[in-house]
């Protein structure tokens, strides 16, 4: 698996070629050996589309429904931080438990921006807000924007206060479902069952993947919020985090003949840097890089191959800050704007795959050169073009693995 990989990564790195759509046509191209673990996973995704559609078409039709009904829209989940044994058998906890397990789909995931507060889901009901009825379903399942991983740390945090069986059930389903929706390259689409564009892409973008690496490699690392997984489905999630480990390993991108980071969007295949949407090109990400560098940072026996890959995504990120921007508020927006001797030091979301210099796409579909033309061609920018967060990794971060680094030899 990793020669193969490896060997995808260079001829990739050298063109930086894009993605292509993940098809039954595309697949049938493939060399034999490569074609009949793509083609099951193809069918098996087809076969969890189906069993989802078939479930809510017998609920529709039991309820005497004409059509199903579209569920309430919410924002992203976030449970109760800190929260105590005693709050997850309050009746508040219970309320928002029983909507959750409710939108828990056929396949084992959750949607995005469900509405929990408005109560558990009718019979009938969409298991997803974001489509209108009898369209196809969009972000049915997903792990975008914390889903899913979310949900199952939760109702995991349930079974640990509580020992409710349901909780236990659905979080052993969500943990299959992750393992389900791995792709034979290691990596994670966004949204599964396949629903195709770039939701079939491998997805570093808003740490989709690097929340289903997490949460498995708890998991098999007998994390003691998974006492409720068996040992047969850890050993599963421990094979996964390898896999997922291999992937990121290979498709690492080189710029100027050096490992540096990694896009927001890979092809699931060859593992070429892959477009979003249409303000996200094929470009580093900063910020989805130096997350991914952490959880590999977190790794307890780190290979050879791990440490090299760590190094170079760190020194990528030393090379890659932007200064002589200062942060600023006009007229109700937050701006970069360019001050010589600002001692502030950001990291651009996006970075040129050839040049290495931060890059700032609009969503009028011109890619600008800085931050300062892109604010000033538009008045709505709503994205996060400047972070500081890879700053903790590499400088906090790093201290602290290379500490452990060292007390392990």
């Amino acid at each position: 698996m990793v020669r193969w990989l490896m060997t995808i990564v260079v001829a990739c790195a050298a063109g930086h070629s894009l993605a292509e759509e993940l098809t039954a046509a595309r697949i049938a191209t493939l060399p034999a050996g490569e074609r009949a673990m793509w083609q099951e996973y193809f069918d098996r995704s087809l076969a969890a589309a189906a069993r989802d559609r078939d479930a809510l078409a017998a609920e529709v039709e039991a309820a005497g429904l004409d059509a199903a009904v579209r569920p309430p829209n919410g924002g992203d989940f976030r449970p109760r931080e800190a929260a105590d044994a005693a709050w997850y058998r309050s009746p508040e906890a219970e309320a928002l438990v029983a909507a959750v397990l409710s939108y828990q789909s056929p396949c084992g995931g959750w949607s995005k921006h469900l509405g929990y507060s408005k109560g558990p889901r009718q019979p009938g009901m969409q298991w997803t807000s974001q489509s209108e009825p009898g369209k196809p379903p969009h972000y049915l399942a997903t792990i975008d924007n914390g889903a899913t991983t979310k949900e199952i740390r939760f109702l995991a945090d349930v079974w640990a206060a509580t020992g409710r069986e349901d909780c236990q059930a659905a979080v052993n389903r969500g943990i299959d479902y992750l393992l389900e929706a791995q792709f034979p390259s290691g990596g994670w689409p966004q949204v599964y069952p396949l629903e195709g564009g770039y939701h079939d892409n491998i997805t570093f973008n808003d740490d989709a993947m690097t929340n289903a690496l997490e949460l498995l490699h708890e998991v098999a690392d007998e994390n003691p919020l998974f006492a409720c997984v068996e040992p047969a489905r850890r050993s599963r999630a421990g094979a996964a985090v390898s896999r997922g480990i291999d992937c990121l390993l290979a498709s690492q991108v080189e710029r100027a003949g050096r490992p540096a980071g990694w896009c927001a969007q890979h092809d699931p295949i060859s593992l070429a840097p892959a477009r979003g949407r249409a303000y996200e090109p094929p470009s580093l990400g900063a910020v989805e890089s130096s997350h991914l560098l952490r959880f590999l940072m977190g790794l307890p026996r780190p290979s050879a191959d791990v440490v090299a890959c760590i190094e170079a995504g760190l020194a990528w990120l030393d090379e890659a800050q932007v200064t002589g921007l200062a942060r600023v508020k006009q007229d109700g927006r937050t701006l970069y704007v360019e001050q010589a001797g600002s001692e502030e030091v950001y990291w651009a979301r996006f970075y040129d795959l050839d040049s290495g210099k931060p890059i700032y796409p609009g969503k009028d579909g011109v890619v600008y050169d800085s931050f300062v033309a892109l604010a000033a061609a538009n008045d709505k920018l709503g994205y996060v073009y400047l972070s500081t967060q890879p700053g903790s990794i590499l400088r906090n971060g790093q201290k602290k693995w290379r500490k452990r680094l060292t007390a392990a030899r």
